[in-house]
């Protein structure tokens, strides 16, 4: 068997995800190597060889060697033993796994190793719906050194649907770098003039993300004189998109309303935008929120998953019901006849993200997990 060299001063971390992206929890892995490595650790990051490759290309980009895993089907022996061997090979110390397939794989591949073991749930709840699904789930992590939820809500349904692994729960919220953008260089490629104003969201184009809800409740408002100069712009791709241009074309806002498709540029959109919105159905701990915050941005936000334990609802950020158009167009209204108050929820949210949600904080509460006794995260 191959020992874990917890004694150490640097770790080799094997840093494994069923997807390859681009979404939130891409995003998160992309962070969290690049301050591990920062840290002088060893990152090993672990992706599906069949996908749109986003995720190891970035990481690629940014100087790291992504590894690949083959599942040909829900069990498969062979992409366990290929895991196995990957681990063995590359002589990992830990193995963080995200999500619910890599939850399994990777707690299987680590236990038969003997290797520290933590999990991550980013808030999607596929797991619970099938009982194989849960059992798999919470023999992996009753057998691992954490299973993570990125938010208090998260954690609680971790708690709720895998009793069994109750005591391994613990919460690590998501991390950012703190960026700035550039305002100018983005206004330009975007069309706005010194006069427009923006609002923006970021989010795969996704049934849940809500992105219908937000333009249904901007076409409530688009015809008051306070909101003649504003528009609205929606990053990300995904299956909706058809559908959202129609819906824009049919309450007739098409003209502003722009959908920008997959960004690199992320930054540069934040800093060109005056408000920021995230219309979610569902979500765990949003990157793309925590981004705005740190981005000194006015949001408007619906109030589901972990949303609420991230800002204070009227004090950092205005929270709606989600499927609620109506109380979405009113609480844009609010901020776009108010900019002393939008400056002032902007100031309070990068206050916020810069103490509760930089990358440093959540590098620093996985390493002591990886370096935790085997018994030494329960209940916490």
């Amino acid at each position: 068997m191959v020992q874990a060299n917890m004694t150490a001063t640097t770790l080799r971390v094997a840093l494994m995800l069923e997807s390859d992206g681009p979404g939130g929890a891409e995003v998160m892995l992309l962070h969290l190597a690049e301050e591990l490595r920062r840290r002088g650790h060893f990152v090993l990051p672990v992706g599906p060889d069949a996908g749109s490759g986003w995720l190891a290309e970035r990481f690629r980009e940014r100087g790291f060697e992504p590894a690949t895993f083959t599942l040909r089907s829900p069990i498969d022996l062979r992409c366990w033993r290929g895991l196995v061997a990957l681990l063995r090979d590359r002589r990992i110390d830990v193995v963080h796994s995200h999500e619910f397939t890599m939850g399994v794989y990777g707690g299987f591949a680590a236990n038969s190793l003997s290797l520290p073991h933590v999990i991550t749930m980013h808030g999607g709840r596929y797991y619970a719906e099938r009982w194989r699904r849960r059992t798999a789930l919470g023999w992996a992590a009753a057998r691992s050194r954490a299973l993570v939820g990125v938010s208090d809500a998260t954690a609680d349904d971790l708690r709720r649907t895998l009793p069994a692994a109750a005591n391994r729960v613990c919460v690590v919220p998501n991390g950012i770098p703190l960026t700035t953008g550039n305002r100018a260089r983005a206004r330009v490629a975007l069309g706005l003039s010194e006069a427009d104003r923006l609002i923006l969201a970021v989010g795969n184009l996704y049934p849940v993300k809500g992105h219908d809800v937000l333009i249904r409740a901007f076409a409530m408002i688009a015809d008051e004189p306070a909101t003649s100069t504003w528009s609205v712009a929606i990053a990300g791709r995904g299956e909706a998109e058809a559908p959202l241009r129609r819906l824009a074309a049919e309450l007739g806002i098409a003209d502003r309303v722009q959908l920008l498709g997959l960004r690199s540029d992320v930054p540069d959109l934040l800093a060109a935008a005056d408000l920021f919105v995230l219309p979610s159905r569902s979500e765990g701990l949003p990157l793309a929120l925590i981004e705005a915050m740190g981005a000194s941005l006015p949001i408007v936000s619906t109030q589901v998953g972990g949303i609420a334990e991230v800002v204070a609802r009227g004090a950092e950020a205005l929270l709606v019901p989600p499927e609620n158009a109506p109380q979405m167009a009113s609480a844009l209204t609010q901020l776009i006849r108010d900019p002393e108050r939008r400056l002032a929820l902007g100031r309070a949210a990068r206050q916020r993200a810069t103490s509760a949600y930089s990358v440093e904080s959540m590098g620093d509460r996985y390493v002591a997990l990886y370096n935790a006794a085997p018994e030494g995260v329960r209940g916490e």
